[in-house]
């Protein structure tokens, strides 16, 4: 069935605007927490468990209080962490054996956005069939439970203690930071108050940037996405590295002291060859978007390939059908499925400061054999409902792109997901080349359009 509400990572939107609106995510915690009523097979009396973690945002006050009622209503308990990344309440709810887990975030978009995604026990993401059966449940009148069977709420007063002793625990016992100086960048966003201690405790010596949230701040001019931030950190305090992370502390980019920056597919590759290097390394999965340079890179190691949707969602569902442990986006999003169940910042930057201490080289040096080939994005606007798969015009350009590269070189369309656009990616060796064959094909569809 189609979906209205939930999207690729949960629900998400303007605050104040459907569906981000107080009545809406009340009514969105009442049909999942009906959902997990019924689904749920507990002892007599038992009701179910939620957990909801946050970002910074301003706007989580109020849509945690809304969930906290809805969730009330249909008769399953609450536990509130407070602000913690992503991946932490993935971890909690599992360690908790609670029956889901909440995030209330909008990852690295601005603060005047937000939204409500979900994990299942296992701390993976809630499967369609249970996304399906909330979103059918959203369609019909919000009711409450007798008195007697109300759901009950309280705090985790020892959330961020817990998760920085689980991210700790996934760095080798026989390693540690010590000698090493850090510039880390918290996005003013969920993990401000976590990672430095991760790695401060690690033995690290910690300068931080982005770790003063005041609700409207969280991703603004730092973070993941504005690396030059973390950059300028790394050389003003003459860091041996530097670590990004989102708002929700799920994506990570490194800079190294010379203040070059490593996106997802380098640091994806560091972990990888450190693993293949320990026999640990079945396979790897990348997207449609990974750098055709970084596959090359990985079959030079003898390491199979796979490239998923884009999407970490699409990442993790692939991995789980190889049976392979590792994968990522160019855009930070890395997973090591034998450290956590999905994504997370700190977890993905500790697997890289492992390669790089194991084998005692630097971020330059790991990364020795991957050339980058030139990418070239262009996003052009369509009209909702535009069949541009169907146009002449627009195939032949692509057409001829593709026979023109050959084997050197890749050409993907894409449209987005969130936005009336055509995202037209061309890659290849020659930056001329590829600026003017993504050129070319862009102009085609401004015309078909």
């Amino acid at each position: 069935m189609g979906r209205k509400y939930f999207g690729t990572d949960g629900v998400r939107g303007k605050v104040g605007e459907a569906p981000i609106t107080p009545d809406f995510v009340m009514r969105l915690g009442y049909a999942a927490g009906k959902t997990l009523v019924s689904r749920e097979k507990l002892p007599h009396g038992e009701r179910p468990g939620v957990l909801i973690g946050k970002d910074t945002r301003i706007s989580g006050y109020m849509l945690e209080a809304a969930l906290e009622a809805g969730f009330a209503a249909a008769g399953a308990d609450v536990m509130l962490a407070g602000p913690i990344p992503t991946p932490a309440v993935a971890h909690l709810t599992r360690a908790l054996r609670l029956q889901a887990g909440v995030v209330i975030s909008a990852s690295h978009n601005p603060y005047y956005d937000n939204g409500i995604k979900f994990f299942s026990a296992d701390g993976a993401k809630l499967p369609d069939a249970v996304e399906e059966e909330i979103e059918l449940r959203l369609e019909e009148p919000m009711g409450c439970a007798e008195s007697a069977r109300l759901g009950k709420a309280r705090r985790i007063e020892d959330a961020a203690g817990r998760y920085i002793e689980f991210c700790k625990s996934t760095f080798p016992n026989e390693l540690d930071l010590r000698g090493l100086r850090i510039a880390l960048d918290c996005a003013h966003g969920a993990a401000y108050h976590i990672a430095p201690s991760v790695f401060h405790e690690l033995g690290g010596e910690v300068v931080t940037v982005g770790v003063e949230p005041n609700g409207l701040n969280i991703n603004a001019e730092v973070g993941a996405t504005r690396p030059e931030v973390l950059q300028a950190a790394v050389l003003q305090h003459r860091a041996d590295i530097g670590i990004a992370l989102d708002g929700d502390g799920d994506r990570v980019v490194m800079v190294d002291r010379h203040g070059a920056i490593y996106d997802g597919d380098m640091l994806l590759y560091v972990i990888a060859r450190a693993r293949h290097a320990e026999a640990r390394l079945d396979g790897v999965v990348g997207t449609l978007m990974s750098n055709l340079g970084f596959e090359h890179a990985v079959a030079r190691l003898g390491v199979p390939f796979e490239r998923a949707k884009v999407g970490d969602r699409y990442v993790l569902e692939l991995l789980q059908q190889k049976g392979w442990k590792l994968g990522g986006e160019n855009s930070g999003h890395i997973l090591c499925l034998d450290r956590h169940t999905t994504g997370d910042g700190i977890i993905s930057a500790l697997q890289v400061l492992a390669a790089l201490r194991g084998a005692e080289r630097e971020l330059a040096q790991a990364c020795a054999g991957l050339e980058f080939y030139p990418q070239v994005l262009v996003n052009v606007r369509l009209e909702p409902g535009f069949d541009w798969q169907s146009d002449a015009g627009i195939l032949s350009a692509r057409e001829a792109a593709e026979q023109a590269l050959g084997d050197e070189g890749r050409v993907l369309l894409r449209p987005s997901g969130t936005e009336p656009l055509l995202r037209v990616m061309v890659e290849g060796r020659d930056r001329g080349a590829v600026e003017a064959h993504a050129n070319r094909i862009a102009d085609a569809v401004r015309r078909a359009a």
